[in-house]
């Protein structure tokens, strides 16, 4: 595994035969993803991290769009990351993380789906900088989206989506469910993450953090926020956070 990222004008390190690979960014919420399939399967595989603010020609080469998650074995490159982790999740079957019926399988689709409005929310509250109404409509969008997953996971009455263990659904959407005490930092007074308002999803949130694939990719949240500030340097009101 590469320990720094590898920016324009490096070299492709080379791969053995046979070794499953990751391109990666550390702080890329969608590679997070294939990180925690390939540690919730115990499966063997190599690193390469990637500068994506200059990046690599050769990724290119590996994905046309530039972007992470790829995943190469041998002389194949996959991407996009729910692709990535479906193929694991067949490829590699134990555990399973997706549930045997067809119909609850495609319901768990649907609401991997269904949380790109509150990614798009995070989103646009990380870059709101001064401006208070487009933070507030932000955070309202968020805790409306968690309205969904609240009720749903009531209504299955489990400890995680997937059950007495955590499934793709719960793995798809922890990456920005682990950014959400961020939200908190920068929101200040708009109070995401309320007690009231979530009882099942702020317990779903401690469990998941007991489960072993989180721990091998989780960040705190000042890190989280630190990188931000990377991608932003002259927000003032990111860095007031730090």
């Amino acid at each position: 595994m590469t320990t720094k990222h590898l920016s324009s004008g490096s070299s492709c390190p080379p791969l053995e035969d046979g070794v499953m690979r990751v391109y990666s960014m550390k702080y890329c919420p969608y590679a997070q993803r294939t990180h925690l399939v390939l540690a919730a399967k115990n499966i063997k595989h190599e690193v390469v991290y990637v500068n994506l603010k200059n990046k690599p020609e050769w990724l290119f080469e590996k994905n046309s769009l530039g972007k992470v998650p790829v995943l190469q074995i041998n002389e194949h490159c996959l991407f996009e990351s729910l692709i990535t982790c479906d193929y694991l999740d067949e490829v590699y079957p134990e555990p399973p993380l997706y549930p045997a019926q067809p119909l609850k399988k495609a319901q768990d689709r649907m609401f991997i789906e269904l949380w790109s409005q509150i990614s798009a929310a995070l989103l646009k509250l990380y870059f709101s900088k001064k401006d208070e109404q487009i933070m507030k409509k932000s955070c309202d969008d968020i805790k409306s989206g968690l309205d969904v997953f609240e009720t749903e996971l009531t209504k299955r009455g489990t400890k995680f989506f997937g059950g007495d263990t955590p499934g793709m659904l719960d793995y798809m959407i922890w990456p920005w469910a682990e950014r959400l005490p961020m939200v908190e930092m920068i929101a200040r007074n708009n109070g995401v993450l309320t007690q009231d308002r979530f009882p099942k999803m702020l317990p779903w949130m401690v469990d998941m953090m007991e489960d072993n694939a989180v721990k091998t990719v989780y960040l705190p949240p000042e890190a989280h926020l630190k990188f931000l500030t990377t991608l932003d340097p002259d927000n003032s009101r990111l860095r007031s956070f730090l």
